[in-house]
């Protein structure tokens, strides 16, 4: 099966391809796999993509944007394996990365990798029969990871949910402590996080809202009808449960440009119209 922009340099061949509904792409795309290629509704895929592997799996609300030209590429010398896969969940975010594949690598959901963060799934150089190292393992990286600026995860890693990786990392040993901060060379445990009470998360709510303000005030913007009955935050008619990221009603600039706030302080609240900020001050 073969999906191609040949006016955007975009080609995409697997022998299962199923691509969702609402996903956009940049320029420079070349993706091949031998099995299968999803990509879930409402991905984006930006400039410069090089894929190859035996099955790639991308879950739903998918955001890859490039910084510079180097882009992003999945496979690199481990691609021909046949345990070449990789498999991304929901709402995660990539920039200029390398993601080798020659074993399995999963990512959970909401996992961020910051620019050039490399996964490295094999190891070798010198001759094995002389006593030098040799592994091939794969990486799993669990929910709600964020990995800092140029660290690499080894092989045979395993990341535990909830887990911060500083820049400039160099993980080669599992994560298991959940809600931890972790840095260095190698990475070790700096911190335990601890889950504020209501009390303390609706005083940061209302932070994040008088910030909110302050900003709206820069645009000139007409101050919107805000209410607050923490989980819960209205926005003129539109309702967001800021723990369970759950919405309804009515969707607008305003709403996107709030969404779009709350994205910038770990809140993402994910709907059919992406985030963007499109205010412009009057």
């Amino acid at each position: 099966m073969l999906y191609e922009n040949k006016l955007k340099n975009i080609r995409i061949e697997a022998n299962d391809l199923q691509i969702g509904t609402g996903v956009s792409f940049g320029e420079n795309i070349q993706i091949k796999a031998r099995g299968k290629f999803y990509l879930g509704d409402y991905s984006h895929l930006g400039n410069h993509v090089n894929i190859k592997g035996e099955n790639i799996c991308i879950g739903k609300h998918f955001y890859y944007s490039p910084l510079n030209n180097l882009g992003i590429n999945i496979g690199g010398g481990g691609a021909d394996s046949p345990n070449a896969n990789l498999t991304v969940g929901n709402r995660c975010v990539f920039h200029n990365s390398l993601i080798n594949i020659c074993e399995p690598v999963t990512i959970g959901d909401d996992v961020g990798l910051s620019n050039h963060v490399d996964i490295i799934t094999h190891g070798f150089w010198y001759s094995a029969l002389e006593g030098y190292p040799l592994q091939f393992k794969g990486v799993n990286i669990g929910d709600n990871v964020i990995v800092g600026w140029k660290s690499v995860i080894m092989s045979g890693v395993d990341i535990a949910n909830n887990t911060v990786i500083g820049s400039c990392s160099n993980v080669v040993k599992s994560l298991a402590t959940e809600r931890a901060v972790y840095g260095g060379n190698p990475a070790k445990l700096i911190k335990k996080l601890k889950m504020p009470n209501i009390s303390d998360q609706t005083q940061i709510l209302d932070n994040i809202l008088y910030d909110f303000d302050n900003l709206l005030n820069y645009y000139n913007i007409e101050k919107p009808i805000i209410d607050i009955k923490f989980p819960y935050v209205i926005i003129n008619n539109f309702k967001i449960n800021v723990k369970s990221f759950e919405y309804e009603g009515e969707e607008d600039k305003l709403t996107d440009a709030f969404r779009d706030f709350l994205r910038k302080r770990g809140i993402r609240i994910y709907t059919n119209r992406g985030f963007s900020f499109k205010l412009e001050r009057k």
